[in-house]
C-alpha cells in the first residue's frame, strides 16, 4: 500500500488547499484498500465481479467530508500521519455503507448523478436473464454491498497503523457513532411514516445522522486517536453538534430546492420520496389556512407528478420556511464559531475548522 501523503498542517497553510490534499490522500488509500479487499475476499465469480465493480465506482465519488473532519480533529493535536489518513479513510467506507442502504430505504434511483447501486445490480440481474424480481435482487445486493463496506470500514481502521493503545481508547467512540447512525436512520424512517412529525423529532434525527456521524463523531475520533485532551475533545464536540446540524439543514434545502446539475438529483426529490424534513415541518407550521388545505390535498395524492412537485415547492416557498431554515443554518454556524473562539485550539486548526464549517453550511451540492 502506498504511504505517500501530502496532508500538511503548517500555520501558514491555506485551508482550502489542505482540504483538497486531504481528500486526494484519503481517496487514494480508500481506493487501494477496496481494490485489495476485492481481490482477497470476493474472488473471480461473475456475481462478485459486478459487486467489486459497483463498490469501486461507489467509493470513488463523494465529498469526503467525514474523513476531512477526522483529519482536522487529529491536526488539532499533531501532524496527520499516513496512519491517520488510513484511519480517516475508514470513515468513508462507513459512509458508503450508510449511503448504499439509505438509497434502498429511500428508493432513490440516483446517487451523485449516476444510477444508485441497487439500480445497477437490478440491471445486471436483467442482463443475466436471472429469474425473479430484478428490483428485489438489486435492493438485496445493495444491502449486502453495504454490509461489506461496514466490515471493511472497521478492518481499515484496525489495520491503519495507528498505535494499539490509541485504537483501544477510540474504539468505544467509534462504536457509539455507528450505533447512533443506525438509530438515527430508524428514527428517520419513523418520521417518514408519521408523515407530519414534530420539529423536535426531525431535528433529533438531524443531530444523530449529521451532528454525531458527519461532523462531531469524526472530529472527536480523529482527536482521540491523536491523544487530544478532554478539553479539546469537548470544544470539538460543541462545534460538531451545531455544524453537523447546519450540514443536515442545508441537505434538507438541497433535497427540496437544489439544482440537479450539481446535486445529481431532481428538484423536489425529498417531496417525491415523501420524506419528513425540517423544511416541510416548518412550512406546515407557518402555513395559513389556505396553504394548509392545499398541502393536505397534495398529501393525499398517491403519486406526485412534476406539476404537483412544482405546486408543493411554490407553497413551501410562500410560507417563508426556506428563509427560516437559512436563518437556522446561519445561527448554527455562528454557534460553531463561538465554540472555536472559546477554545485553546491552534490558530491553523481553527482556520481549517472554520473552512469546513462554511463548506457544510453553504455548499450547493
Amino acid at each position: 500500500m502506498s504511504t505517500a501523503m501530502t496532508v500538511t498542517t503548517s500555520p501558514d497553510d491555506d485551508a482550502a488547499g489542505w482540504r483538497a490534499r486531504a481528500r486526494s490522500d484519503v481517496a487514494n488509500v480508500v481506493r487501494e484498500f477496496v481494490a485489495a479487499r476485492s481481490r482477497d475476499h470476493l474472488g473471480p465469480a461473475p456475481e462478485t465481479r459486478v459487486l467489486a465493480d459497483v463498490l469501486r465506482r461507489f467509493v470513488e465519488g463523494g465529498k469526503y467530508v467525514r474523513s476531512a473532519f477526522a483529519l482536522a480533529g487529529w491536526a488539532c493535536v499533531a501532524t496527520p500521519t499516513a496512519s491517520a489518513v488510513r484511519a480517516a479513510g475508514s470513515l468513508e467506507l462507513l459512509h458508503c455503507f450508510a449511503l448504499l442502504q439509505d438509497d434502498v430505504m429511500d428508493q432513490s434511483p440516483l446517487r451523485r448523478g449516476r444510477p444508485a447501486a441497487h439500480v445497477l445490480f437490478a440491471q445486471w440481474h436483467h442482463e443475466q436473464h436471472l429469474s425473479g424480481s430484478a428490483a428485489r435482487f438489486g435492493e438485496s445486493a445493495a444491502v449486502l454491498a453495504g454490509d461489506l463496506c461496514l466490515v471493511w470500514a472497521e478492518q481499515m481502521l484496525r489495520q491503519s497503523g495507528v498505535d494499539g493503545a490509541a485504537l483501544a481508547r477510540a474504539l468505544p467512540r467509534y462504536d457509539r457513532m455507528r450505533s447512533t447512525l443506525a438509530v438515527g436512520q430508524l428514527r428517520d424512517l419513523v418520521n417518514d411514516a408519521r408523515r407530519q412529525p414534530a420539529l423536535r423529532d426531525v431535528r433529533a434525527v438531524a443531530r444523530a445522522k449529521s451532528g454525531d456521524y458527519t461532523v462531531r463523531g469524526p472530529l472527536e475520533l480523529g482527536a482521540e486517536l491523536a491523544g487530544a485532551s478532554a478539553a479539546v475533545i469537548g470544544a470539538l464536540g460543541r462545534y460538531g453538534v451545531v455544524v453537523g446540524e447546519a450540514f443536515q439543514l442545508r441537505d434538507d434545502l438541497l433535497g427540496m430546492f437544489g439544482a440537479p446539475d450539481r446535486t445529481g438529483k431532481p428538484v423536489g426529490e425529498d417531496l417525491l420520496a415523501r420524506k419528513a424534513t425540517t423544511v416541510m415541518v416548518l412550512a406546515r407550521e407557518r402555513a395559513d389556512s389556505a396553504q394548509r388545505q392545499e398541502l393536505a390535498e397534495l398529501d393525499r395524492l398517491p403519486r406526485l407528478e412534476r406539476s404537483d412537485v412544482d405546486e408543493y415547492l411554490a407553497i413551501v416557498a410562500a410560507t417563508g420556511a426556506r428563509e427560516q431554515v437559512e436563518g437556522l443554518i446561519e445561527q448554527r454556524l455562528r454557534e460553531g464559531m463561538a465554540a472555536l473562539s472559546t477554545s485553546a485550539l491552534p490558530v491553523d486548526a481553527r482556520h481549517r475548522l472554520t473552512h469546513l464549517a462554511d463548506l457544510c453550511g453553504n455548499r450547493d451540492q
